[in-house]
């Protein structure tokens, strides 16, 4: 049986399959011959990150497809619902990469917190020659200890976001509609750990008492989580952080409330307009940037890689 991986898979869900019989192909496959590709190779699993676009012209004009995963949380590229009502299992591993986005929020923090996104980008270029002038530049840095993290969404990845902020010092408040209450708890290494329970509040008292907010949403469908609007509640000097998906802050209030200082900095690993994002946030010197790779590390890949290989294997009763 043939696993199309289209965006590519972990040497580890490659040997698993493999292991249990399948034919895994990892080749890249344009989105405009995939129609064509999957039909010819009679394709029965479509892997998927989050480039491929399987959309309802290509779940009707495919008749073989069988499962369709994607590898990560979100599936936005994905007509999940109309897959299912042809009665194609659709797949993802929500728990795998909770840990990998979790830290590269942290990564973001700690860079803005101490101007490294920019002390990056001119200690090449002219720290011989400056080095006094960049370290007064770069000397009003700030601690994350004692501070607020206000995260919106405590699903798998905010409340990894709160376990590594408690373990941090951190207050943490939370907004989410669908969670009333979290259970966090904080493990250490000698396997001692404390419970945590946090209360989630209404968005409104997040955005007023956070000193640094991260998202953890869904794609939105009805315009941005954080818009002008928002940043008008937040408190002067705040910082956001965006490891979810593109679009759910409003770019152009963005760049207004940076210009204010109304946002001493953002973190962003998605953008609007993926794989084009605007020059003006990519070359702005208070975002840390990242292209797209909460998701993106050694272990996260080897833990998606397995728990695909192990539902694909369920569903079709390979044993």
């Amino acid at each position: 049986m043939n696993v199309l991986a289209n965006d590519g898979l972990d040497q580890s869900g490659i040997e698993a399959l493999t292991a249990k019989g399948f034919n895994v192909i990892t080749q890249k496959v344009p989105q405009d011959f995939l129609i064509g590709y999957i039909n010819e190779y009679k394709i029965k699993t479509l892997l998927v990150r989050s480039t491929t676009e399987v959309r309802k012209e290509l779940i009707d004009a495919c008749p073989s497809l069988q499962i369709i995963g994607r590898g990560g949380v979100g599936m936005d590229n994905i007509d999940v619902d109309y897959a299912r009502s042809k009665n194609i299992h659709v797949i993802n591993t929500p728990a795998a990469s909770s840990e990998s986005v979790a830290e590269l929020v942290f990564a973001h923090l700690f860079s803005g917190a101490r101007f490294l996104q920019d002390s990056n980008r001119k200690m090449p270029a002219v720290g011989d020659s400056q080095f006094a002038q960049l370290k007064k530049s770069y000397s009003n840095g700030i601690e994350l200890r004692g501070k607020t993290i206000g995260i919106i969404g405590m699903g798998r990845i905010g409340q990894e976001v709160a376990r590594i902020a408690l373990g941090l010092g951190m207050r943490v408040i939370a907004a989410d509609s669908n969670v009333g209450r979290a259970s966090i708890k904080v493990k250490f290494y000698n396997n001692q750990f404390i419970n945590v329970d946090i209360e989630t509040e209404p968005l409104e008292g997040v955005l007023k008492h956070a000193d640094f907010i991260t998202l953890h949403v869904p794609a939105q469908k009805n315009g941005a989580v954080i818009g002008e609007k928002e940043f008008a509640l937040m408190k002067n000097g705040v910082a956001v952080i965006n490891c979810s998906r593109g679009g759910v802050i409003n770019e152009e209030a963005l760049l207004s409330a940076l210009s204010s200082g109304k946002v001493a900095f953002a973190g962003l690993d998605v953008f609007s307009h993926e794989p084009t994002p605007s020059k003006e946030i990519l070359n702005h010197p208070k975002i840390s940037l990242s292209p797209h790779t909460g998701a993106s590390t050694l272990e996260a890949q080897d833990r998606i890689g397995i728990s695909l290989a192990e539902q694909i294997s369920s569903i079709l009763q390979v044993h």
